[in-house]
């Protein structure tokens, strides 16, 4: 090779491999790791457990007094009660006028999302900021969801879905703040059943008058008692009634499960948090349990919204079309059970 040509020539320098720098997802996880470790350090110091009759400071014993001095169980604290009130029933149901721990909690949280909302309405601009995009992010991606869940009938009963997921989420995730729980007036609203079951009588009175309003008055109630279905016949009249009443008496099952399953999961998760960290202290394992607590609340949140959102879009369908072969579908495969087969069944 000439010098010319190796003038020409590009010196090819041997590259060097950087090392791998660590991502910044796993440096953020650290981080997170680190930042709960230091917080349950700090709870611990600056608000110990103590017996439940007694006072801030009073001696208390490991393990039992930890456990108990972490957790509320099961009826939540009342915050006010008017003067000359008697004290909160012990029956399955009561009635009193009252404010407890968990009321107090929910109404901080609506204020805060509130306030959120209304400050993402007000400071739309070109350039969006932090807020504006997070909360444009949040609702565009609830609504794709729900409408690819649903289809597009479920597009009016977004704001519904979106509002009660995020309501609820924070209301579960509220109950990981050591803060919450620790202070008499402030405790998680979805580890009350009272709230829960408040959230699920909204949800099905909501979804129940969707389907008054879309159908009618008749029309909803034929999905129940499809009276028509004896046009083909007394067998199919008497299958139909009868899943019909099956679903009427599984319609008011709704409400029970969207609350207890709700109220169980957070109650539940809550009860574990609040015993493995009083056994092992501010050790790894409540970290782990912090971060399955985290997935199961966002997990029960979608699956209440989600619920809600298909309950209303089943309720505003008429199925009469479909219902009308019920019994005559039924009524045939019974015969051709019997005779051995469709041509057999209509010779019969």
């Amino acid at each position: 090779m000439t010098s010319e040509q190796q003038a020409a020539d590009p010196v090819v320098e041997p590259t060097v491999e950087e090392p791998p720098r660590r991502s910044n997802t796993q440096r953020n996880l650290i981080l997170l790791i680190v930042a709960i470790l230091v917080v349950n350090v700090v709870a611990i110091i600056l608000v110990p457990p103590f017996p439940k009759e007694g006072q801030p400071g009073d001696a208390c014993a490991y393990p039992v007094c930890f456990i108990n001095g972490t957790l509320e169980l099961p009826a939540p604290h009342t915050v006010w009660a008017p003067e000359g009130a008697p004290p909160p029933g012990t029956g399955l149901i009561t009635f009193d006028v009252s404010l407890s721990s968990t009321l107090v909690t929910l109404f901080i949280i609506s204020i805060g999302i509130l306030v959120v909302g209304a400050l993402a309405a007000r400071l739309r601009a070109p350039v969006p900021g932090f807020i504006q995009n997070f909360t444009e992010w949040t609702v565009e991606s609830l609504s794709n969801f729900g409408t690819g869940l649903a289809g597009p009938a479920a597009r009016p009963y977004l704001p519904i879905f979106i509002g009660a997921f995020i309501l609820i989420l924070v209301s579960n995730w509220s109950g990981l703040l050591p803060i919450v729980g620790k202070v008499e007036f402030l405790r998680a609203p979805t580890s009350d059943v009272n709230v829960t079951l408040g959230f699920a009588l909204v949800a099905f009175l909501f979804f129940e008058f969707q389907g008054f309003r879309k159908l009618g008055f008749g029309g909803y109630l034929g999905k129940f008692f499809p009276f028509y279905e004896f046009k083909k016949g007394i067998s199919a009249g008497i299958i139909a009634m009868f899943v019909g009443l099956i679903e009427l008496m599984l319609e008011f099952v709704k409400p029970l499960t969207l609350s207890m399953r709700l109220f169980g999961n957070i109650f539940g998760g809550e009860v574990a948090l609040g015993v493995f960290t009083a056994l092992a202290m501010a050790f790894v394992v409540p970290v782990a349990l912090y971060g399955l607590e985290v997935i199961l609340n966002f997990v029960q949140a979608l699956i209440f919204s989600v619920l809600t959102l298909i309950f209303t879009v089943l309720a505003i369908e008429s199925h009469q079309h479909e219902e009308g072969h019920i019994g005559e579908e039924t009524v045939e495969a019974i015969h051709e059970g019997m005779y051995g087969g469709p041509q057999t069944a209509a010779a019969h």
